[in-house]
């Protein structure tokens, strides 16, 4: 049997691959982690259990109303964006002119509440959610078996990250709502409604969140803690590729992912701490991340 490095291809590849699922999870959260921070100024915590919120929204609209997982995949993020519109209204706008500090301990209070909600109506043991009959099965590709599910997540990942990237830094609205989180008044001038904008700006960051929820949803046990295990790491991608940069946080999420699966080939007791590790050494050379800005 052919090997890489002393390991077999099938086993090698498969944890590269397992490697890039991981990355495209935090690709996509750092996307809306990116998203709200860059634009609005807001280090959101909550960003983990919108994403729990996501998972459980798909799972109960299939068990109780039998709706699939396709449909789920659009009415997952419109709730959750609702009640990031609902957040933002009510609670963040009142923090805008005020240090970041309070709106990551905001986010986090938000975070506490929503799992603590979830865990006394579902408990902590995981529920589950079937891969959808069109995506079950797998693809040999010659030097290894490839599951569709996984290569969908890969591929609708991507599609929704460079979406996102182009929608913001290369349409005339990108630039409206990147001129009205800097310069409120001037904009506003023009006409703008920018309080509408960057209310929509972060029920959109939520809506990612959601969305990467029911990706997720199959491949992982959809508890009330899936979003605090993940989000410490995404926090640390969105370090690493530069707070506030979109598209360092989609390519620093995706090497990431690869980096991790890479460890647990060759040292797996590392891979819990690779990503931390990557996180300190970048601080040290680059303390604005490998694609911010220095100020």
């Amino acid at each position: 049997m052919a090997e890489i490095f002393g390991i077999p291809v099938q086993a090698f590849m498969g944890q590269l691959m397992l490697g890039l699922v991981n990355g495209s999870f935090y690709a996509m959260l750092s996307l809306g982690l990116a998203v709200i921070f860059g634009l609005l100024g807001i280090v959101n915590f909550a960003h983990g259990a919108l994403y729990m919120i996501g998972a459980y929204v798909a799972w109960f609209v299939l068990e109780t109303v039998g709706i699939n997982y396709w449909a789920a995949l659009l009415i997952a993020p419109l709730v959750v964006g609702a009640i990031g519109l609902v957040i933002e209204r009510t609670l963040l706008k009142h923090l805008y002119k005020l240090d970041p500090i309070y709106g990551l301990l905001l986010t986090f209070g938000i975070s506490l509440i929503f799992e603590g909600v979830f865990r006394e109506q579902y408990g902590v043991s995981g529920q589950s959610y079937s891969v959808p009959e069109a995506l079950q099965g797998a693809t040999n590709l010659g030097f290894m078996v490839l599951p569709n599910y996984r290569a969908w997540v890969i591929v609708a990942s991507l599609i929704v990250c460079l979406g996102t990237w182009a929608l913001i830094e290369k349409t005339s609205l990108g630039a409206k709502l990147r001129a009205g989180t800097e310069n409120p008044a001037l904009v506003q001038a023009f006409g703008i409604n920018v309080p509408m904008m960057v209310m929509f700006t972060y029920a959109g960051g939520a809506a990612l969140a959601a969305l990467a929820g029911v990706l997720a949803a199959p491949v992982i046990q959809i508890t009330p803690l899936m979003g605090t295990n993940l989000i410490i790491v995404v926090f640390a991608v969105v370090v690493i590729g530069g707070m506030g940069s979109i598209l360092g946080s989609i390519l620093t999420g995706l090497a990431l992912g690869l980096v991790e699966g890479l460890t647990k080939v060759f040292y797996p007791e590392a891979s819990n701490i690779v990503v931390f590790v990557i996180m300190a050494i970048v601080l040290m050379i680059r303390p604005a991340g490998l694609f911010g800005k220095e100020k």
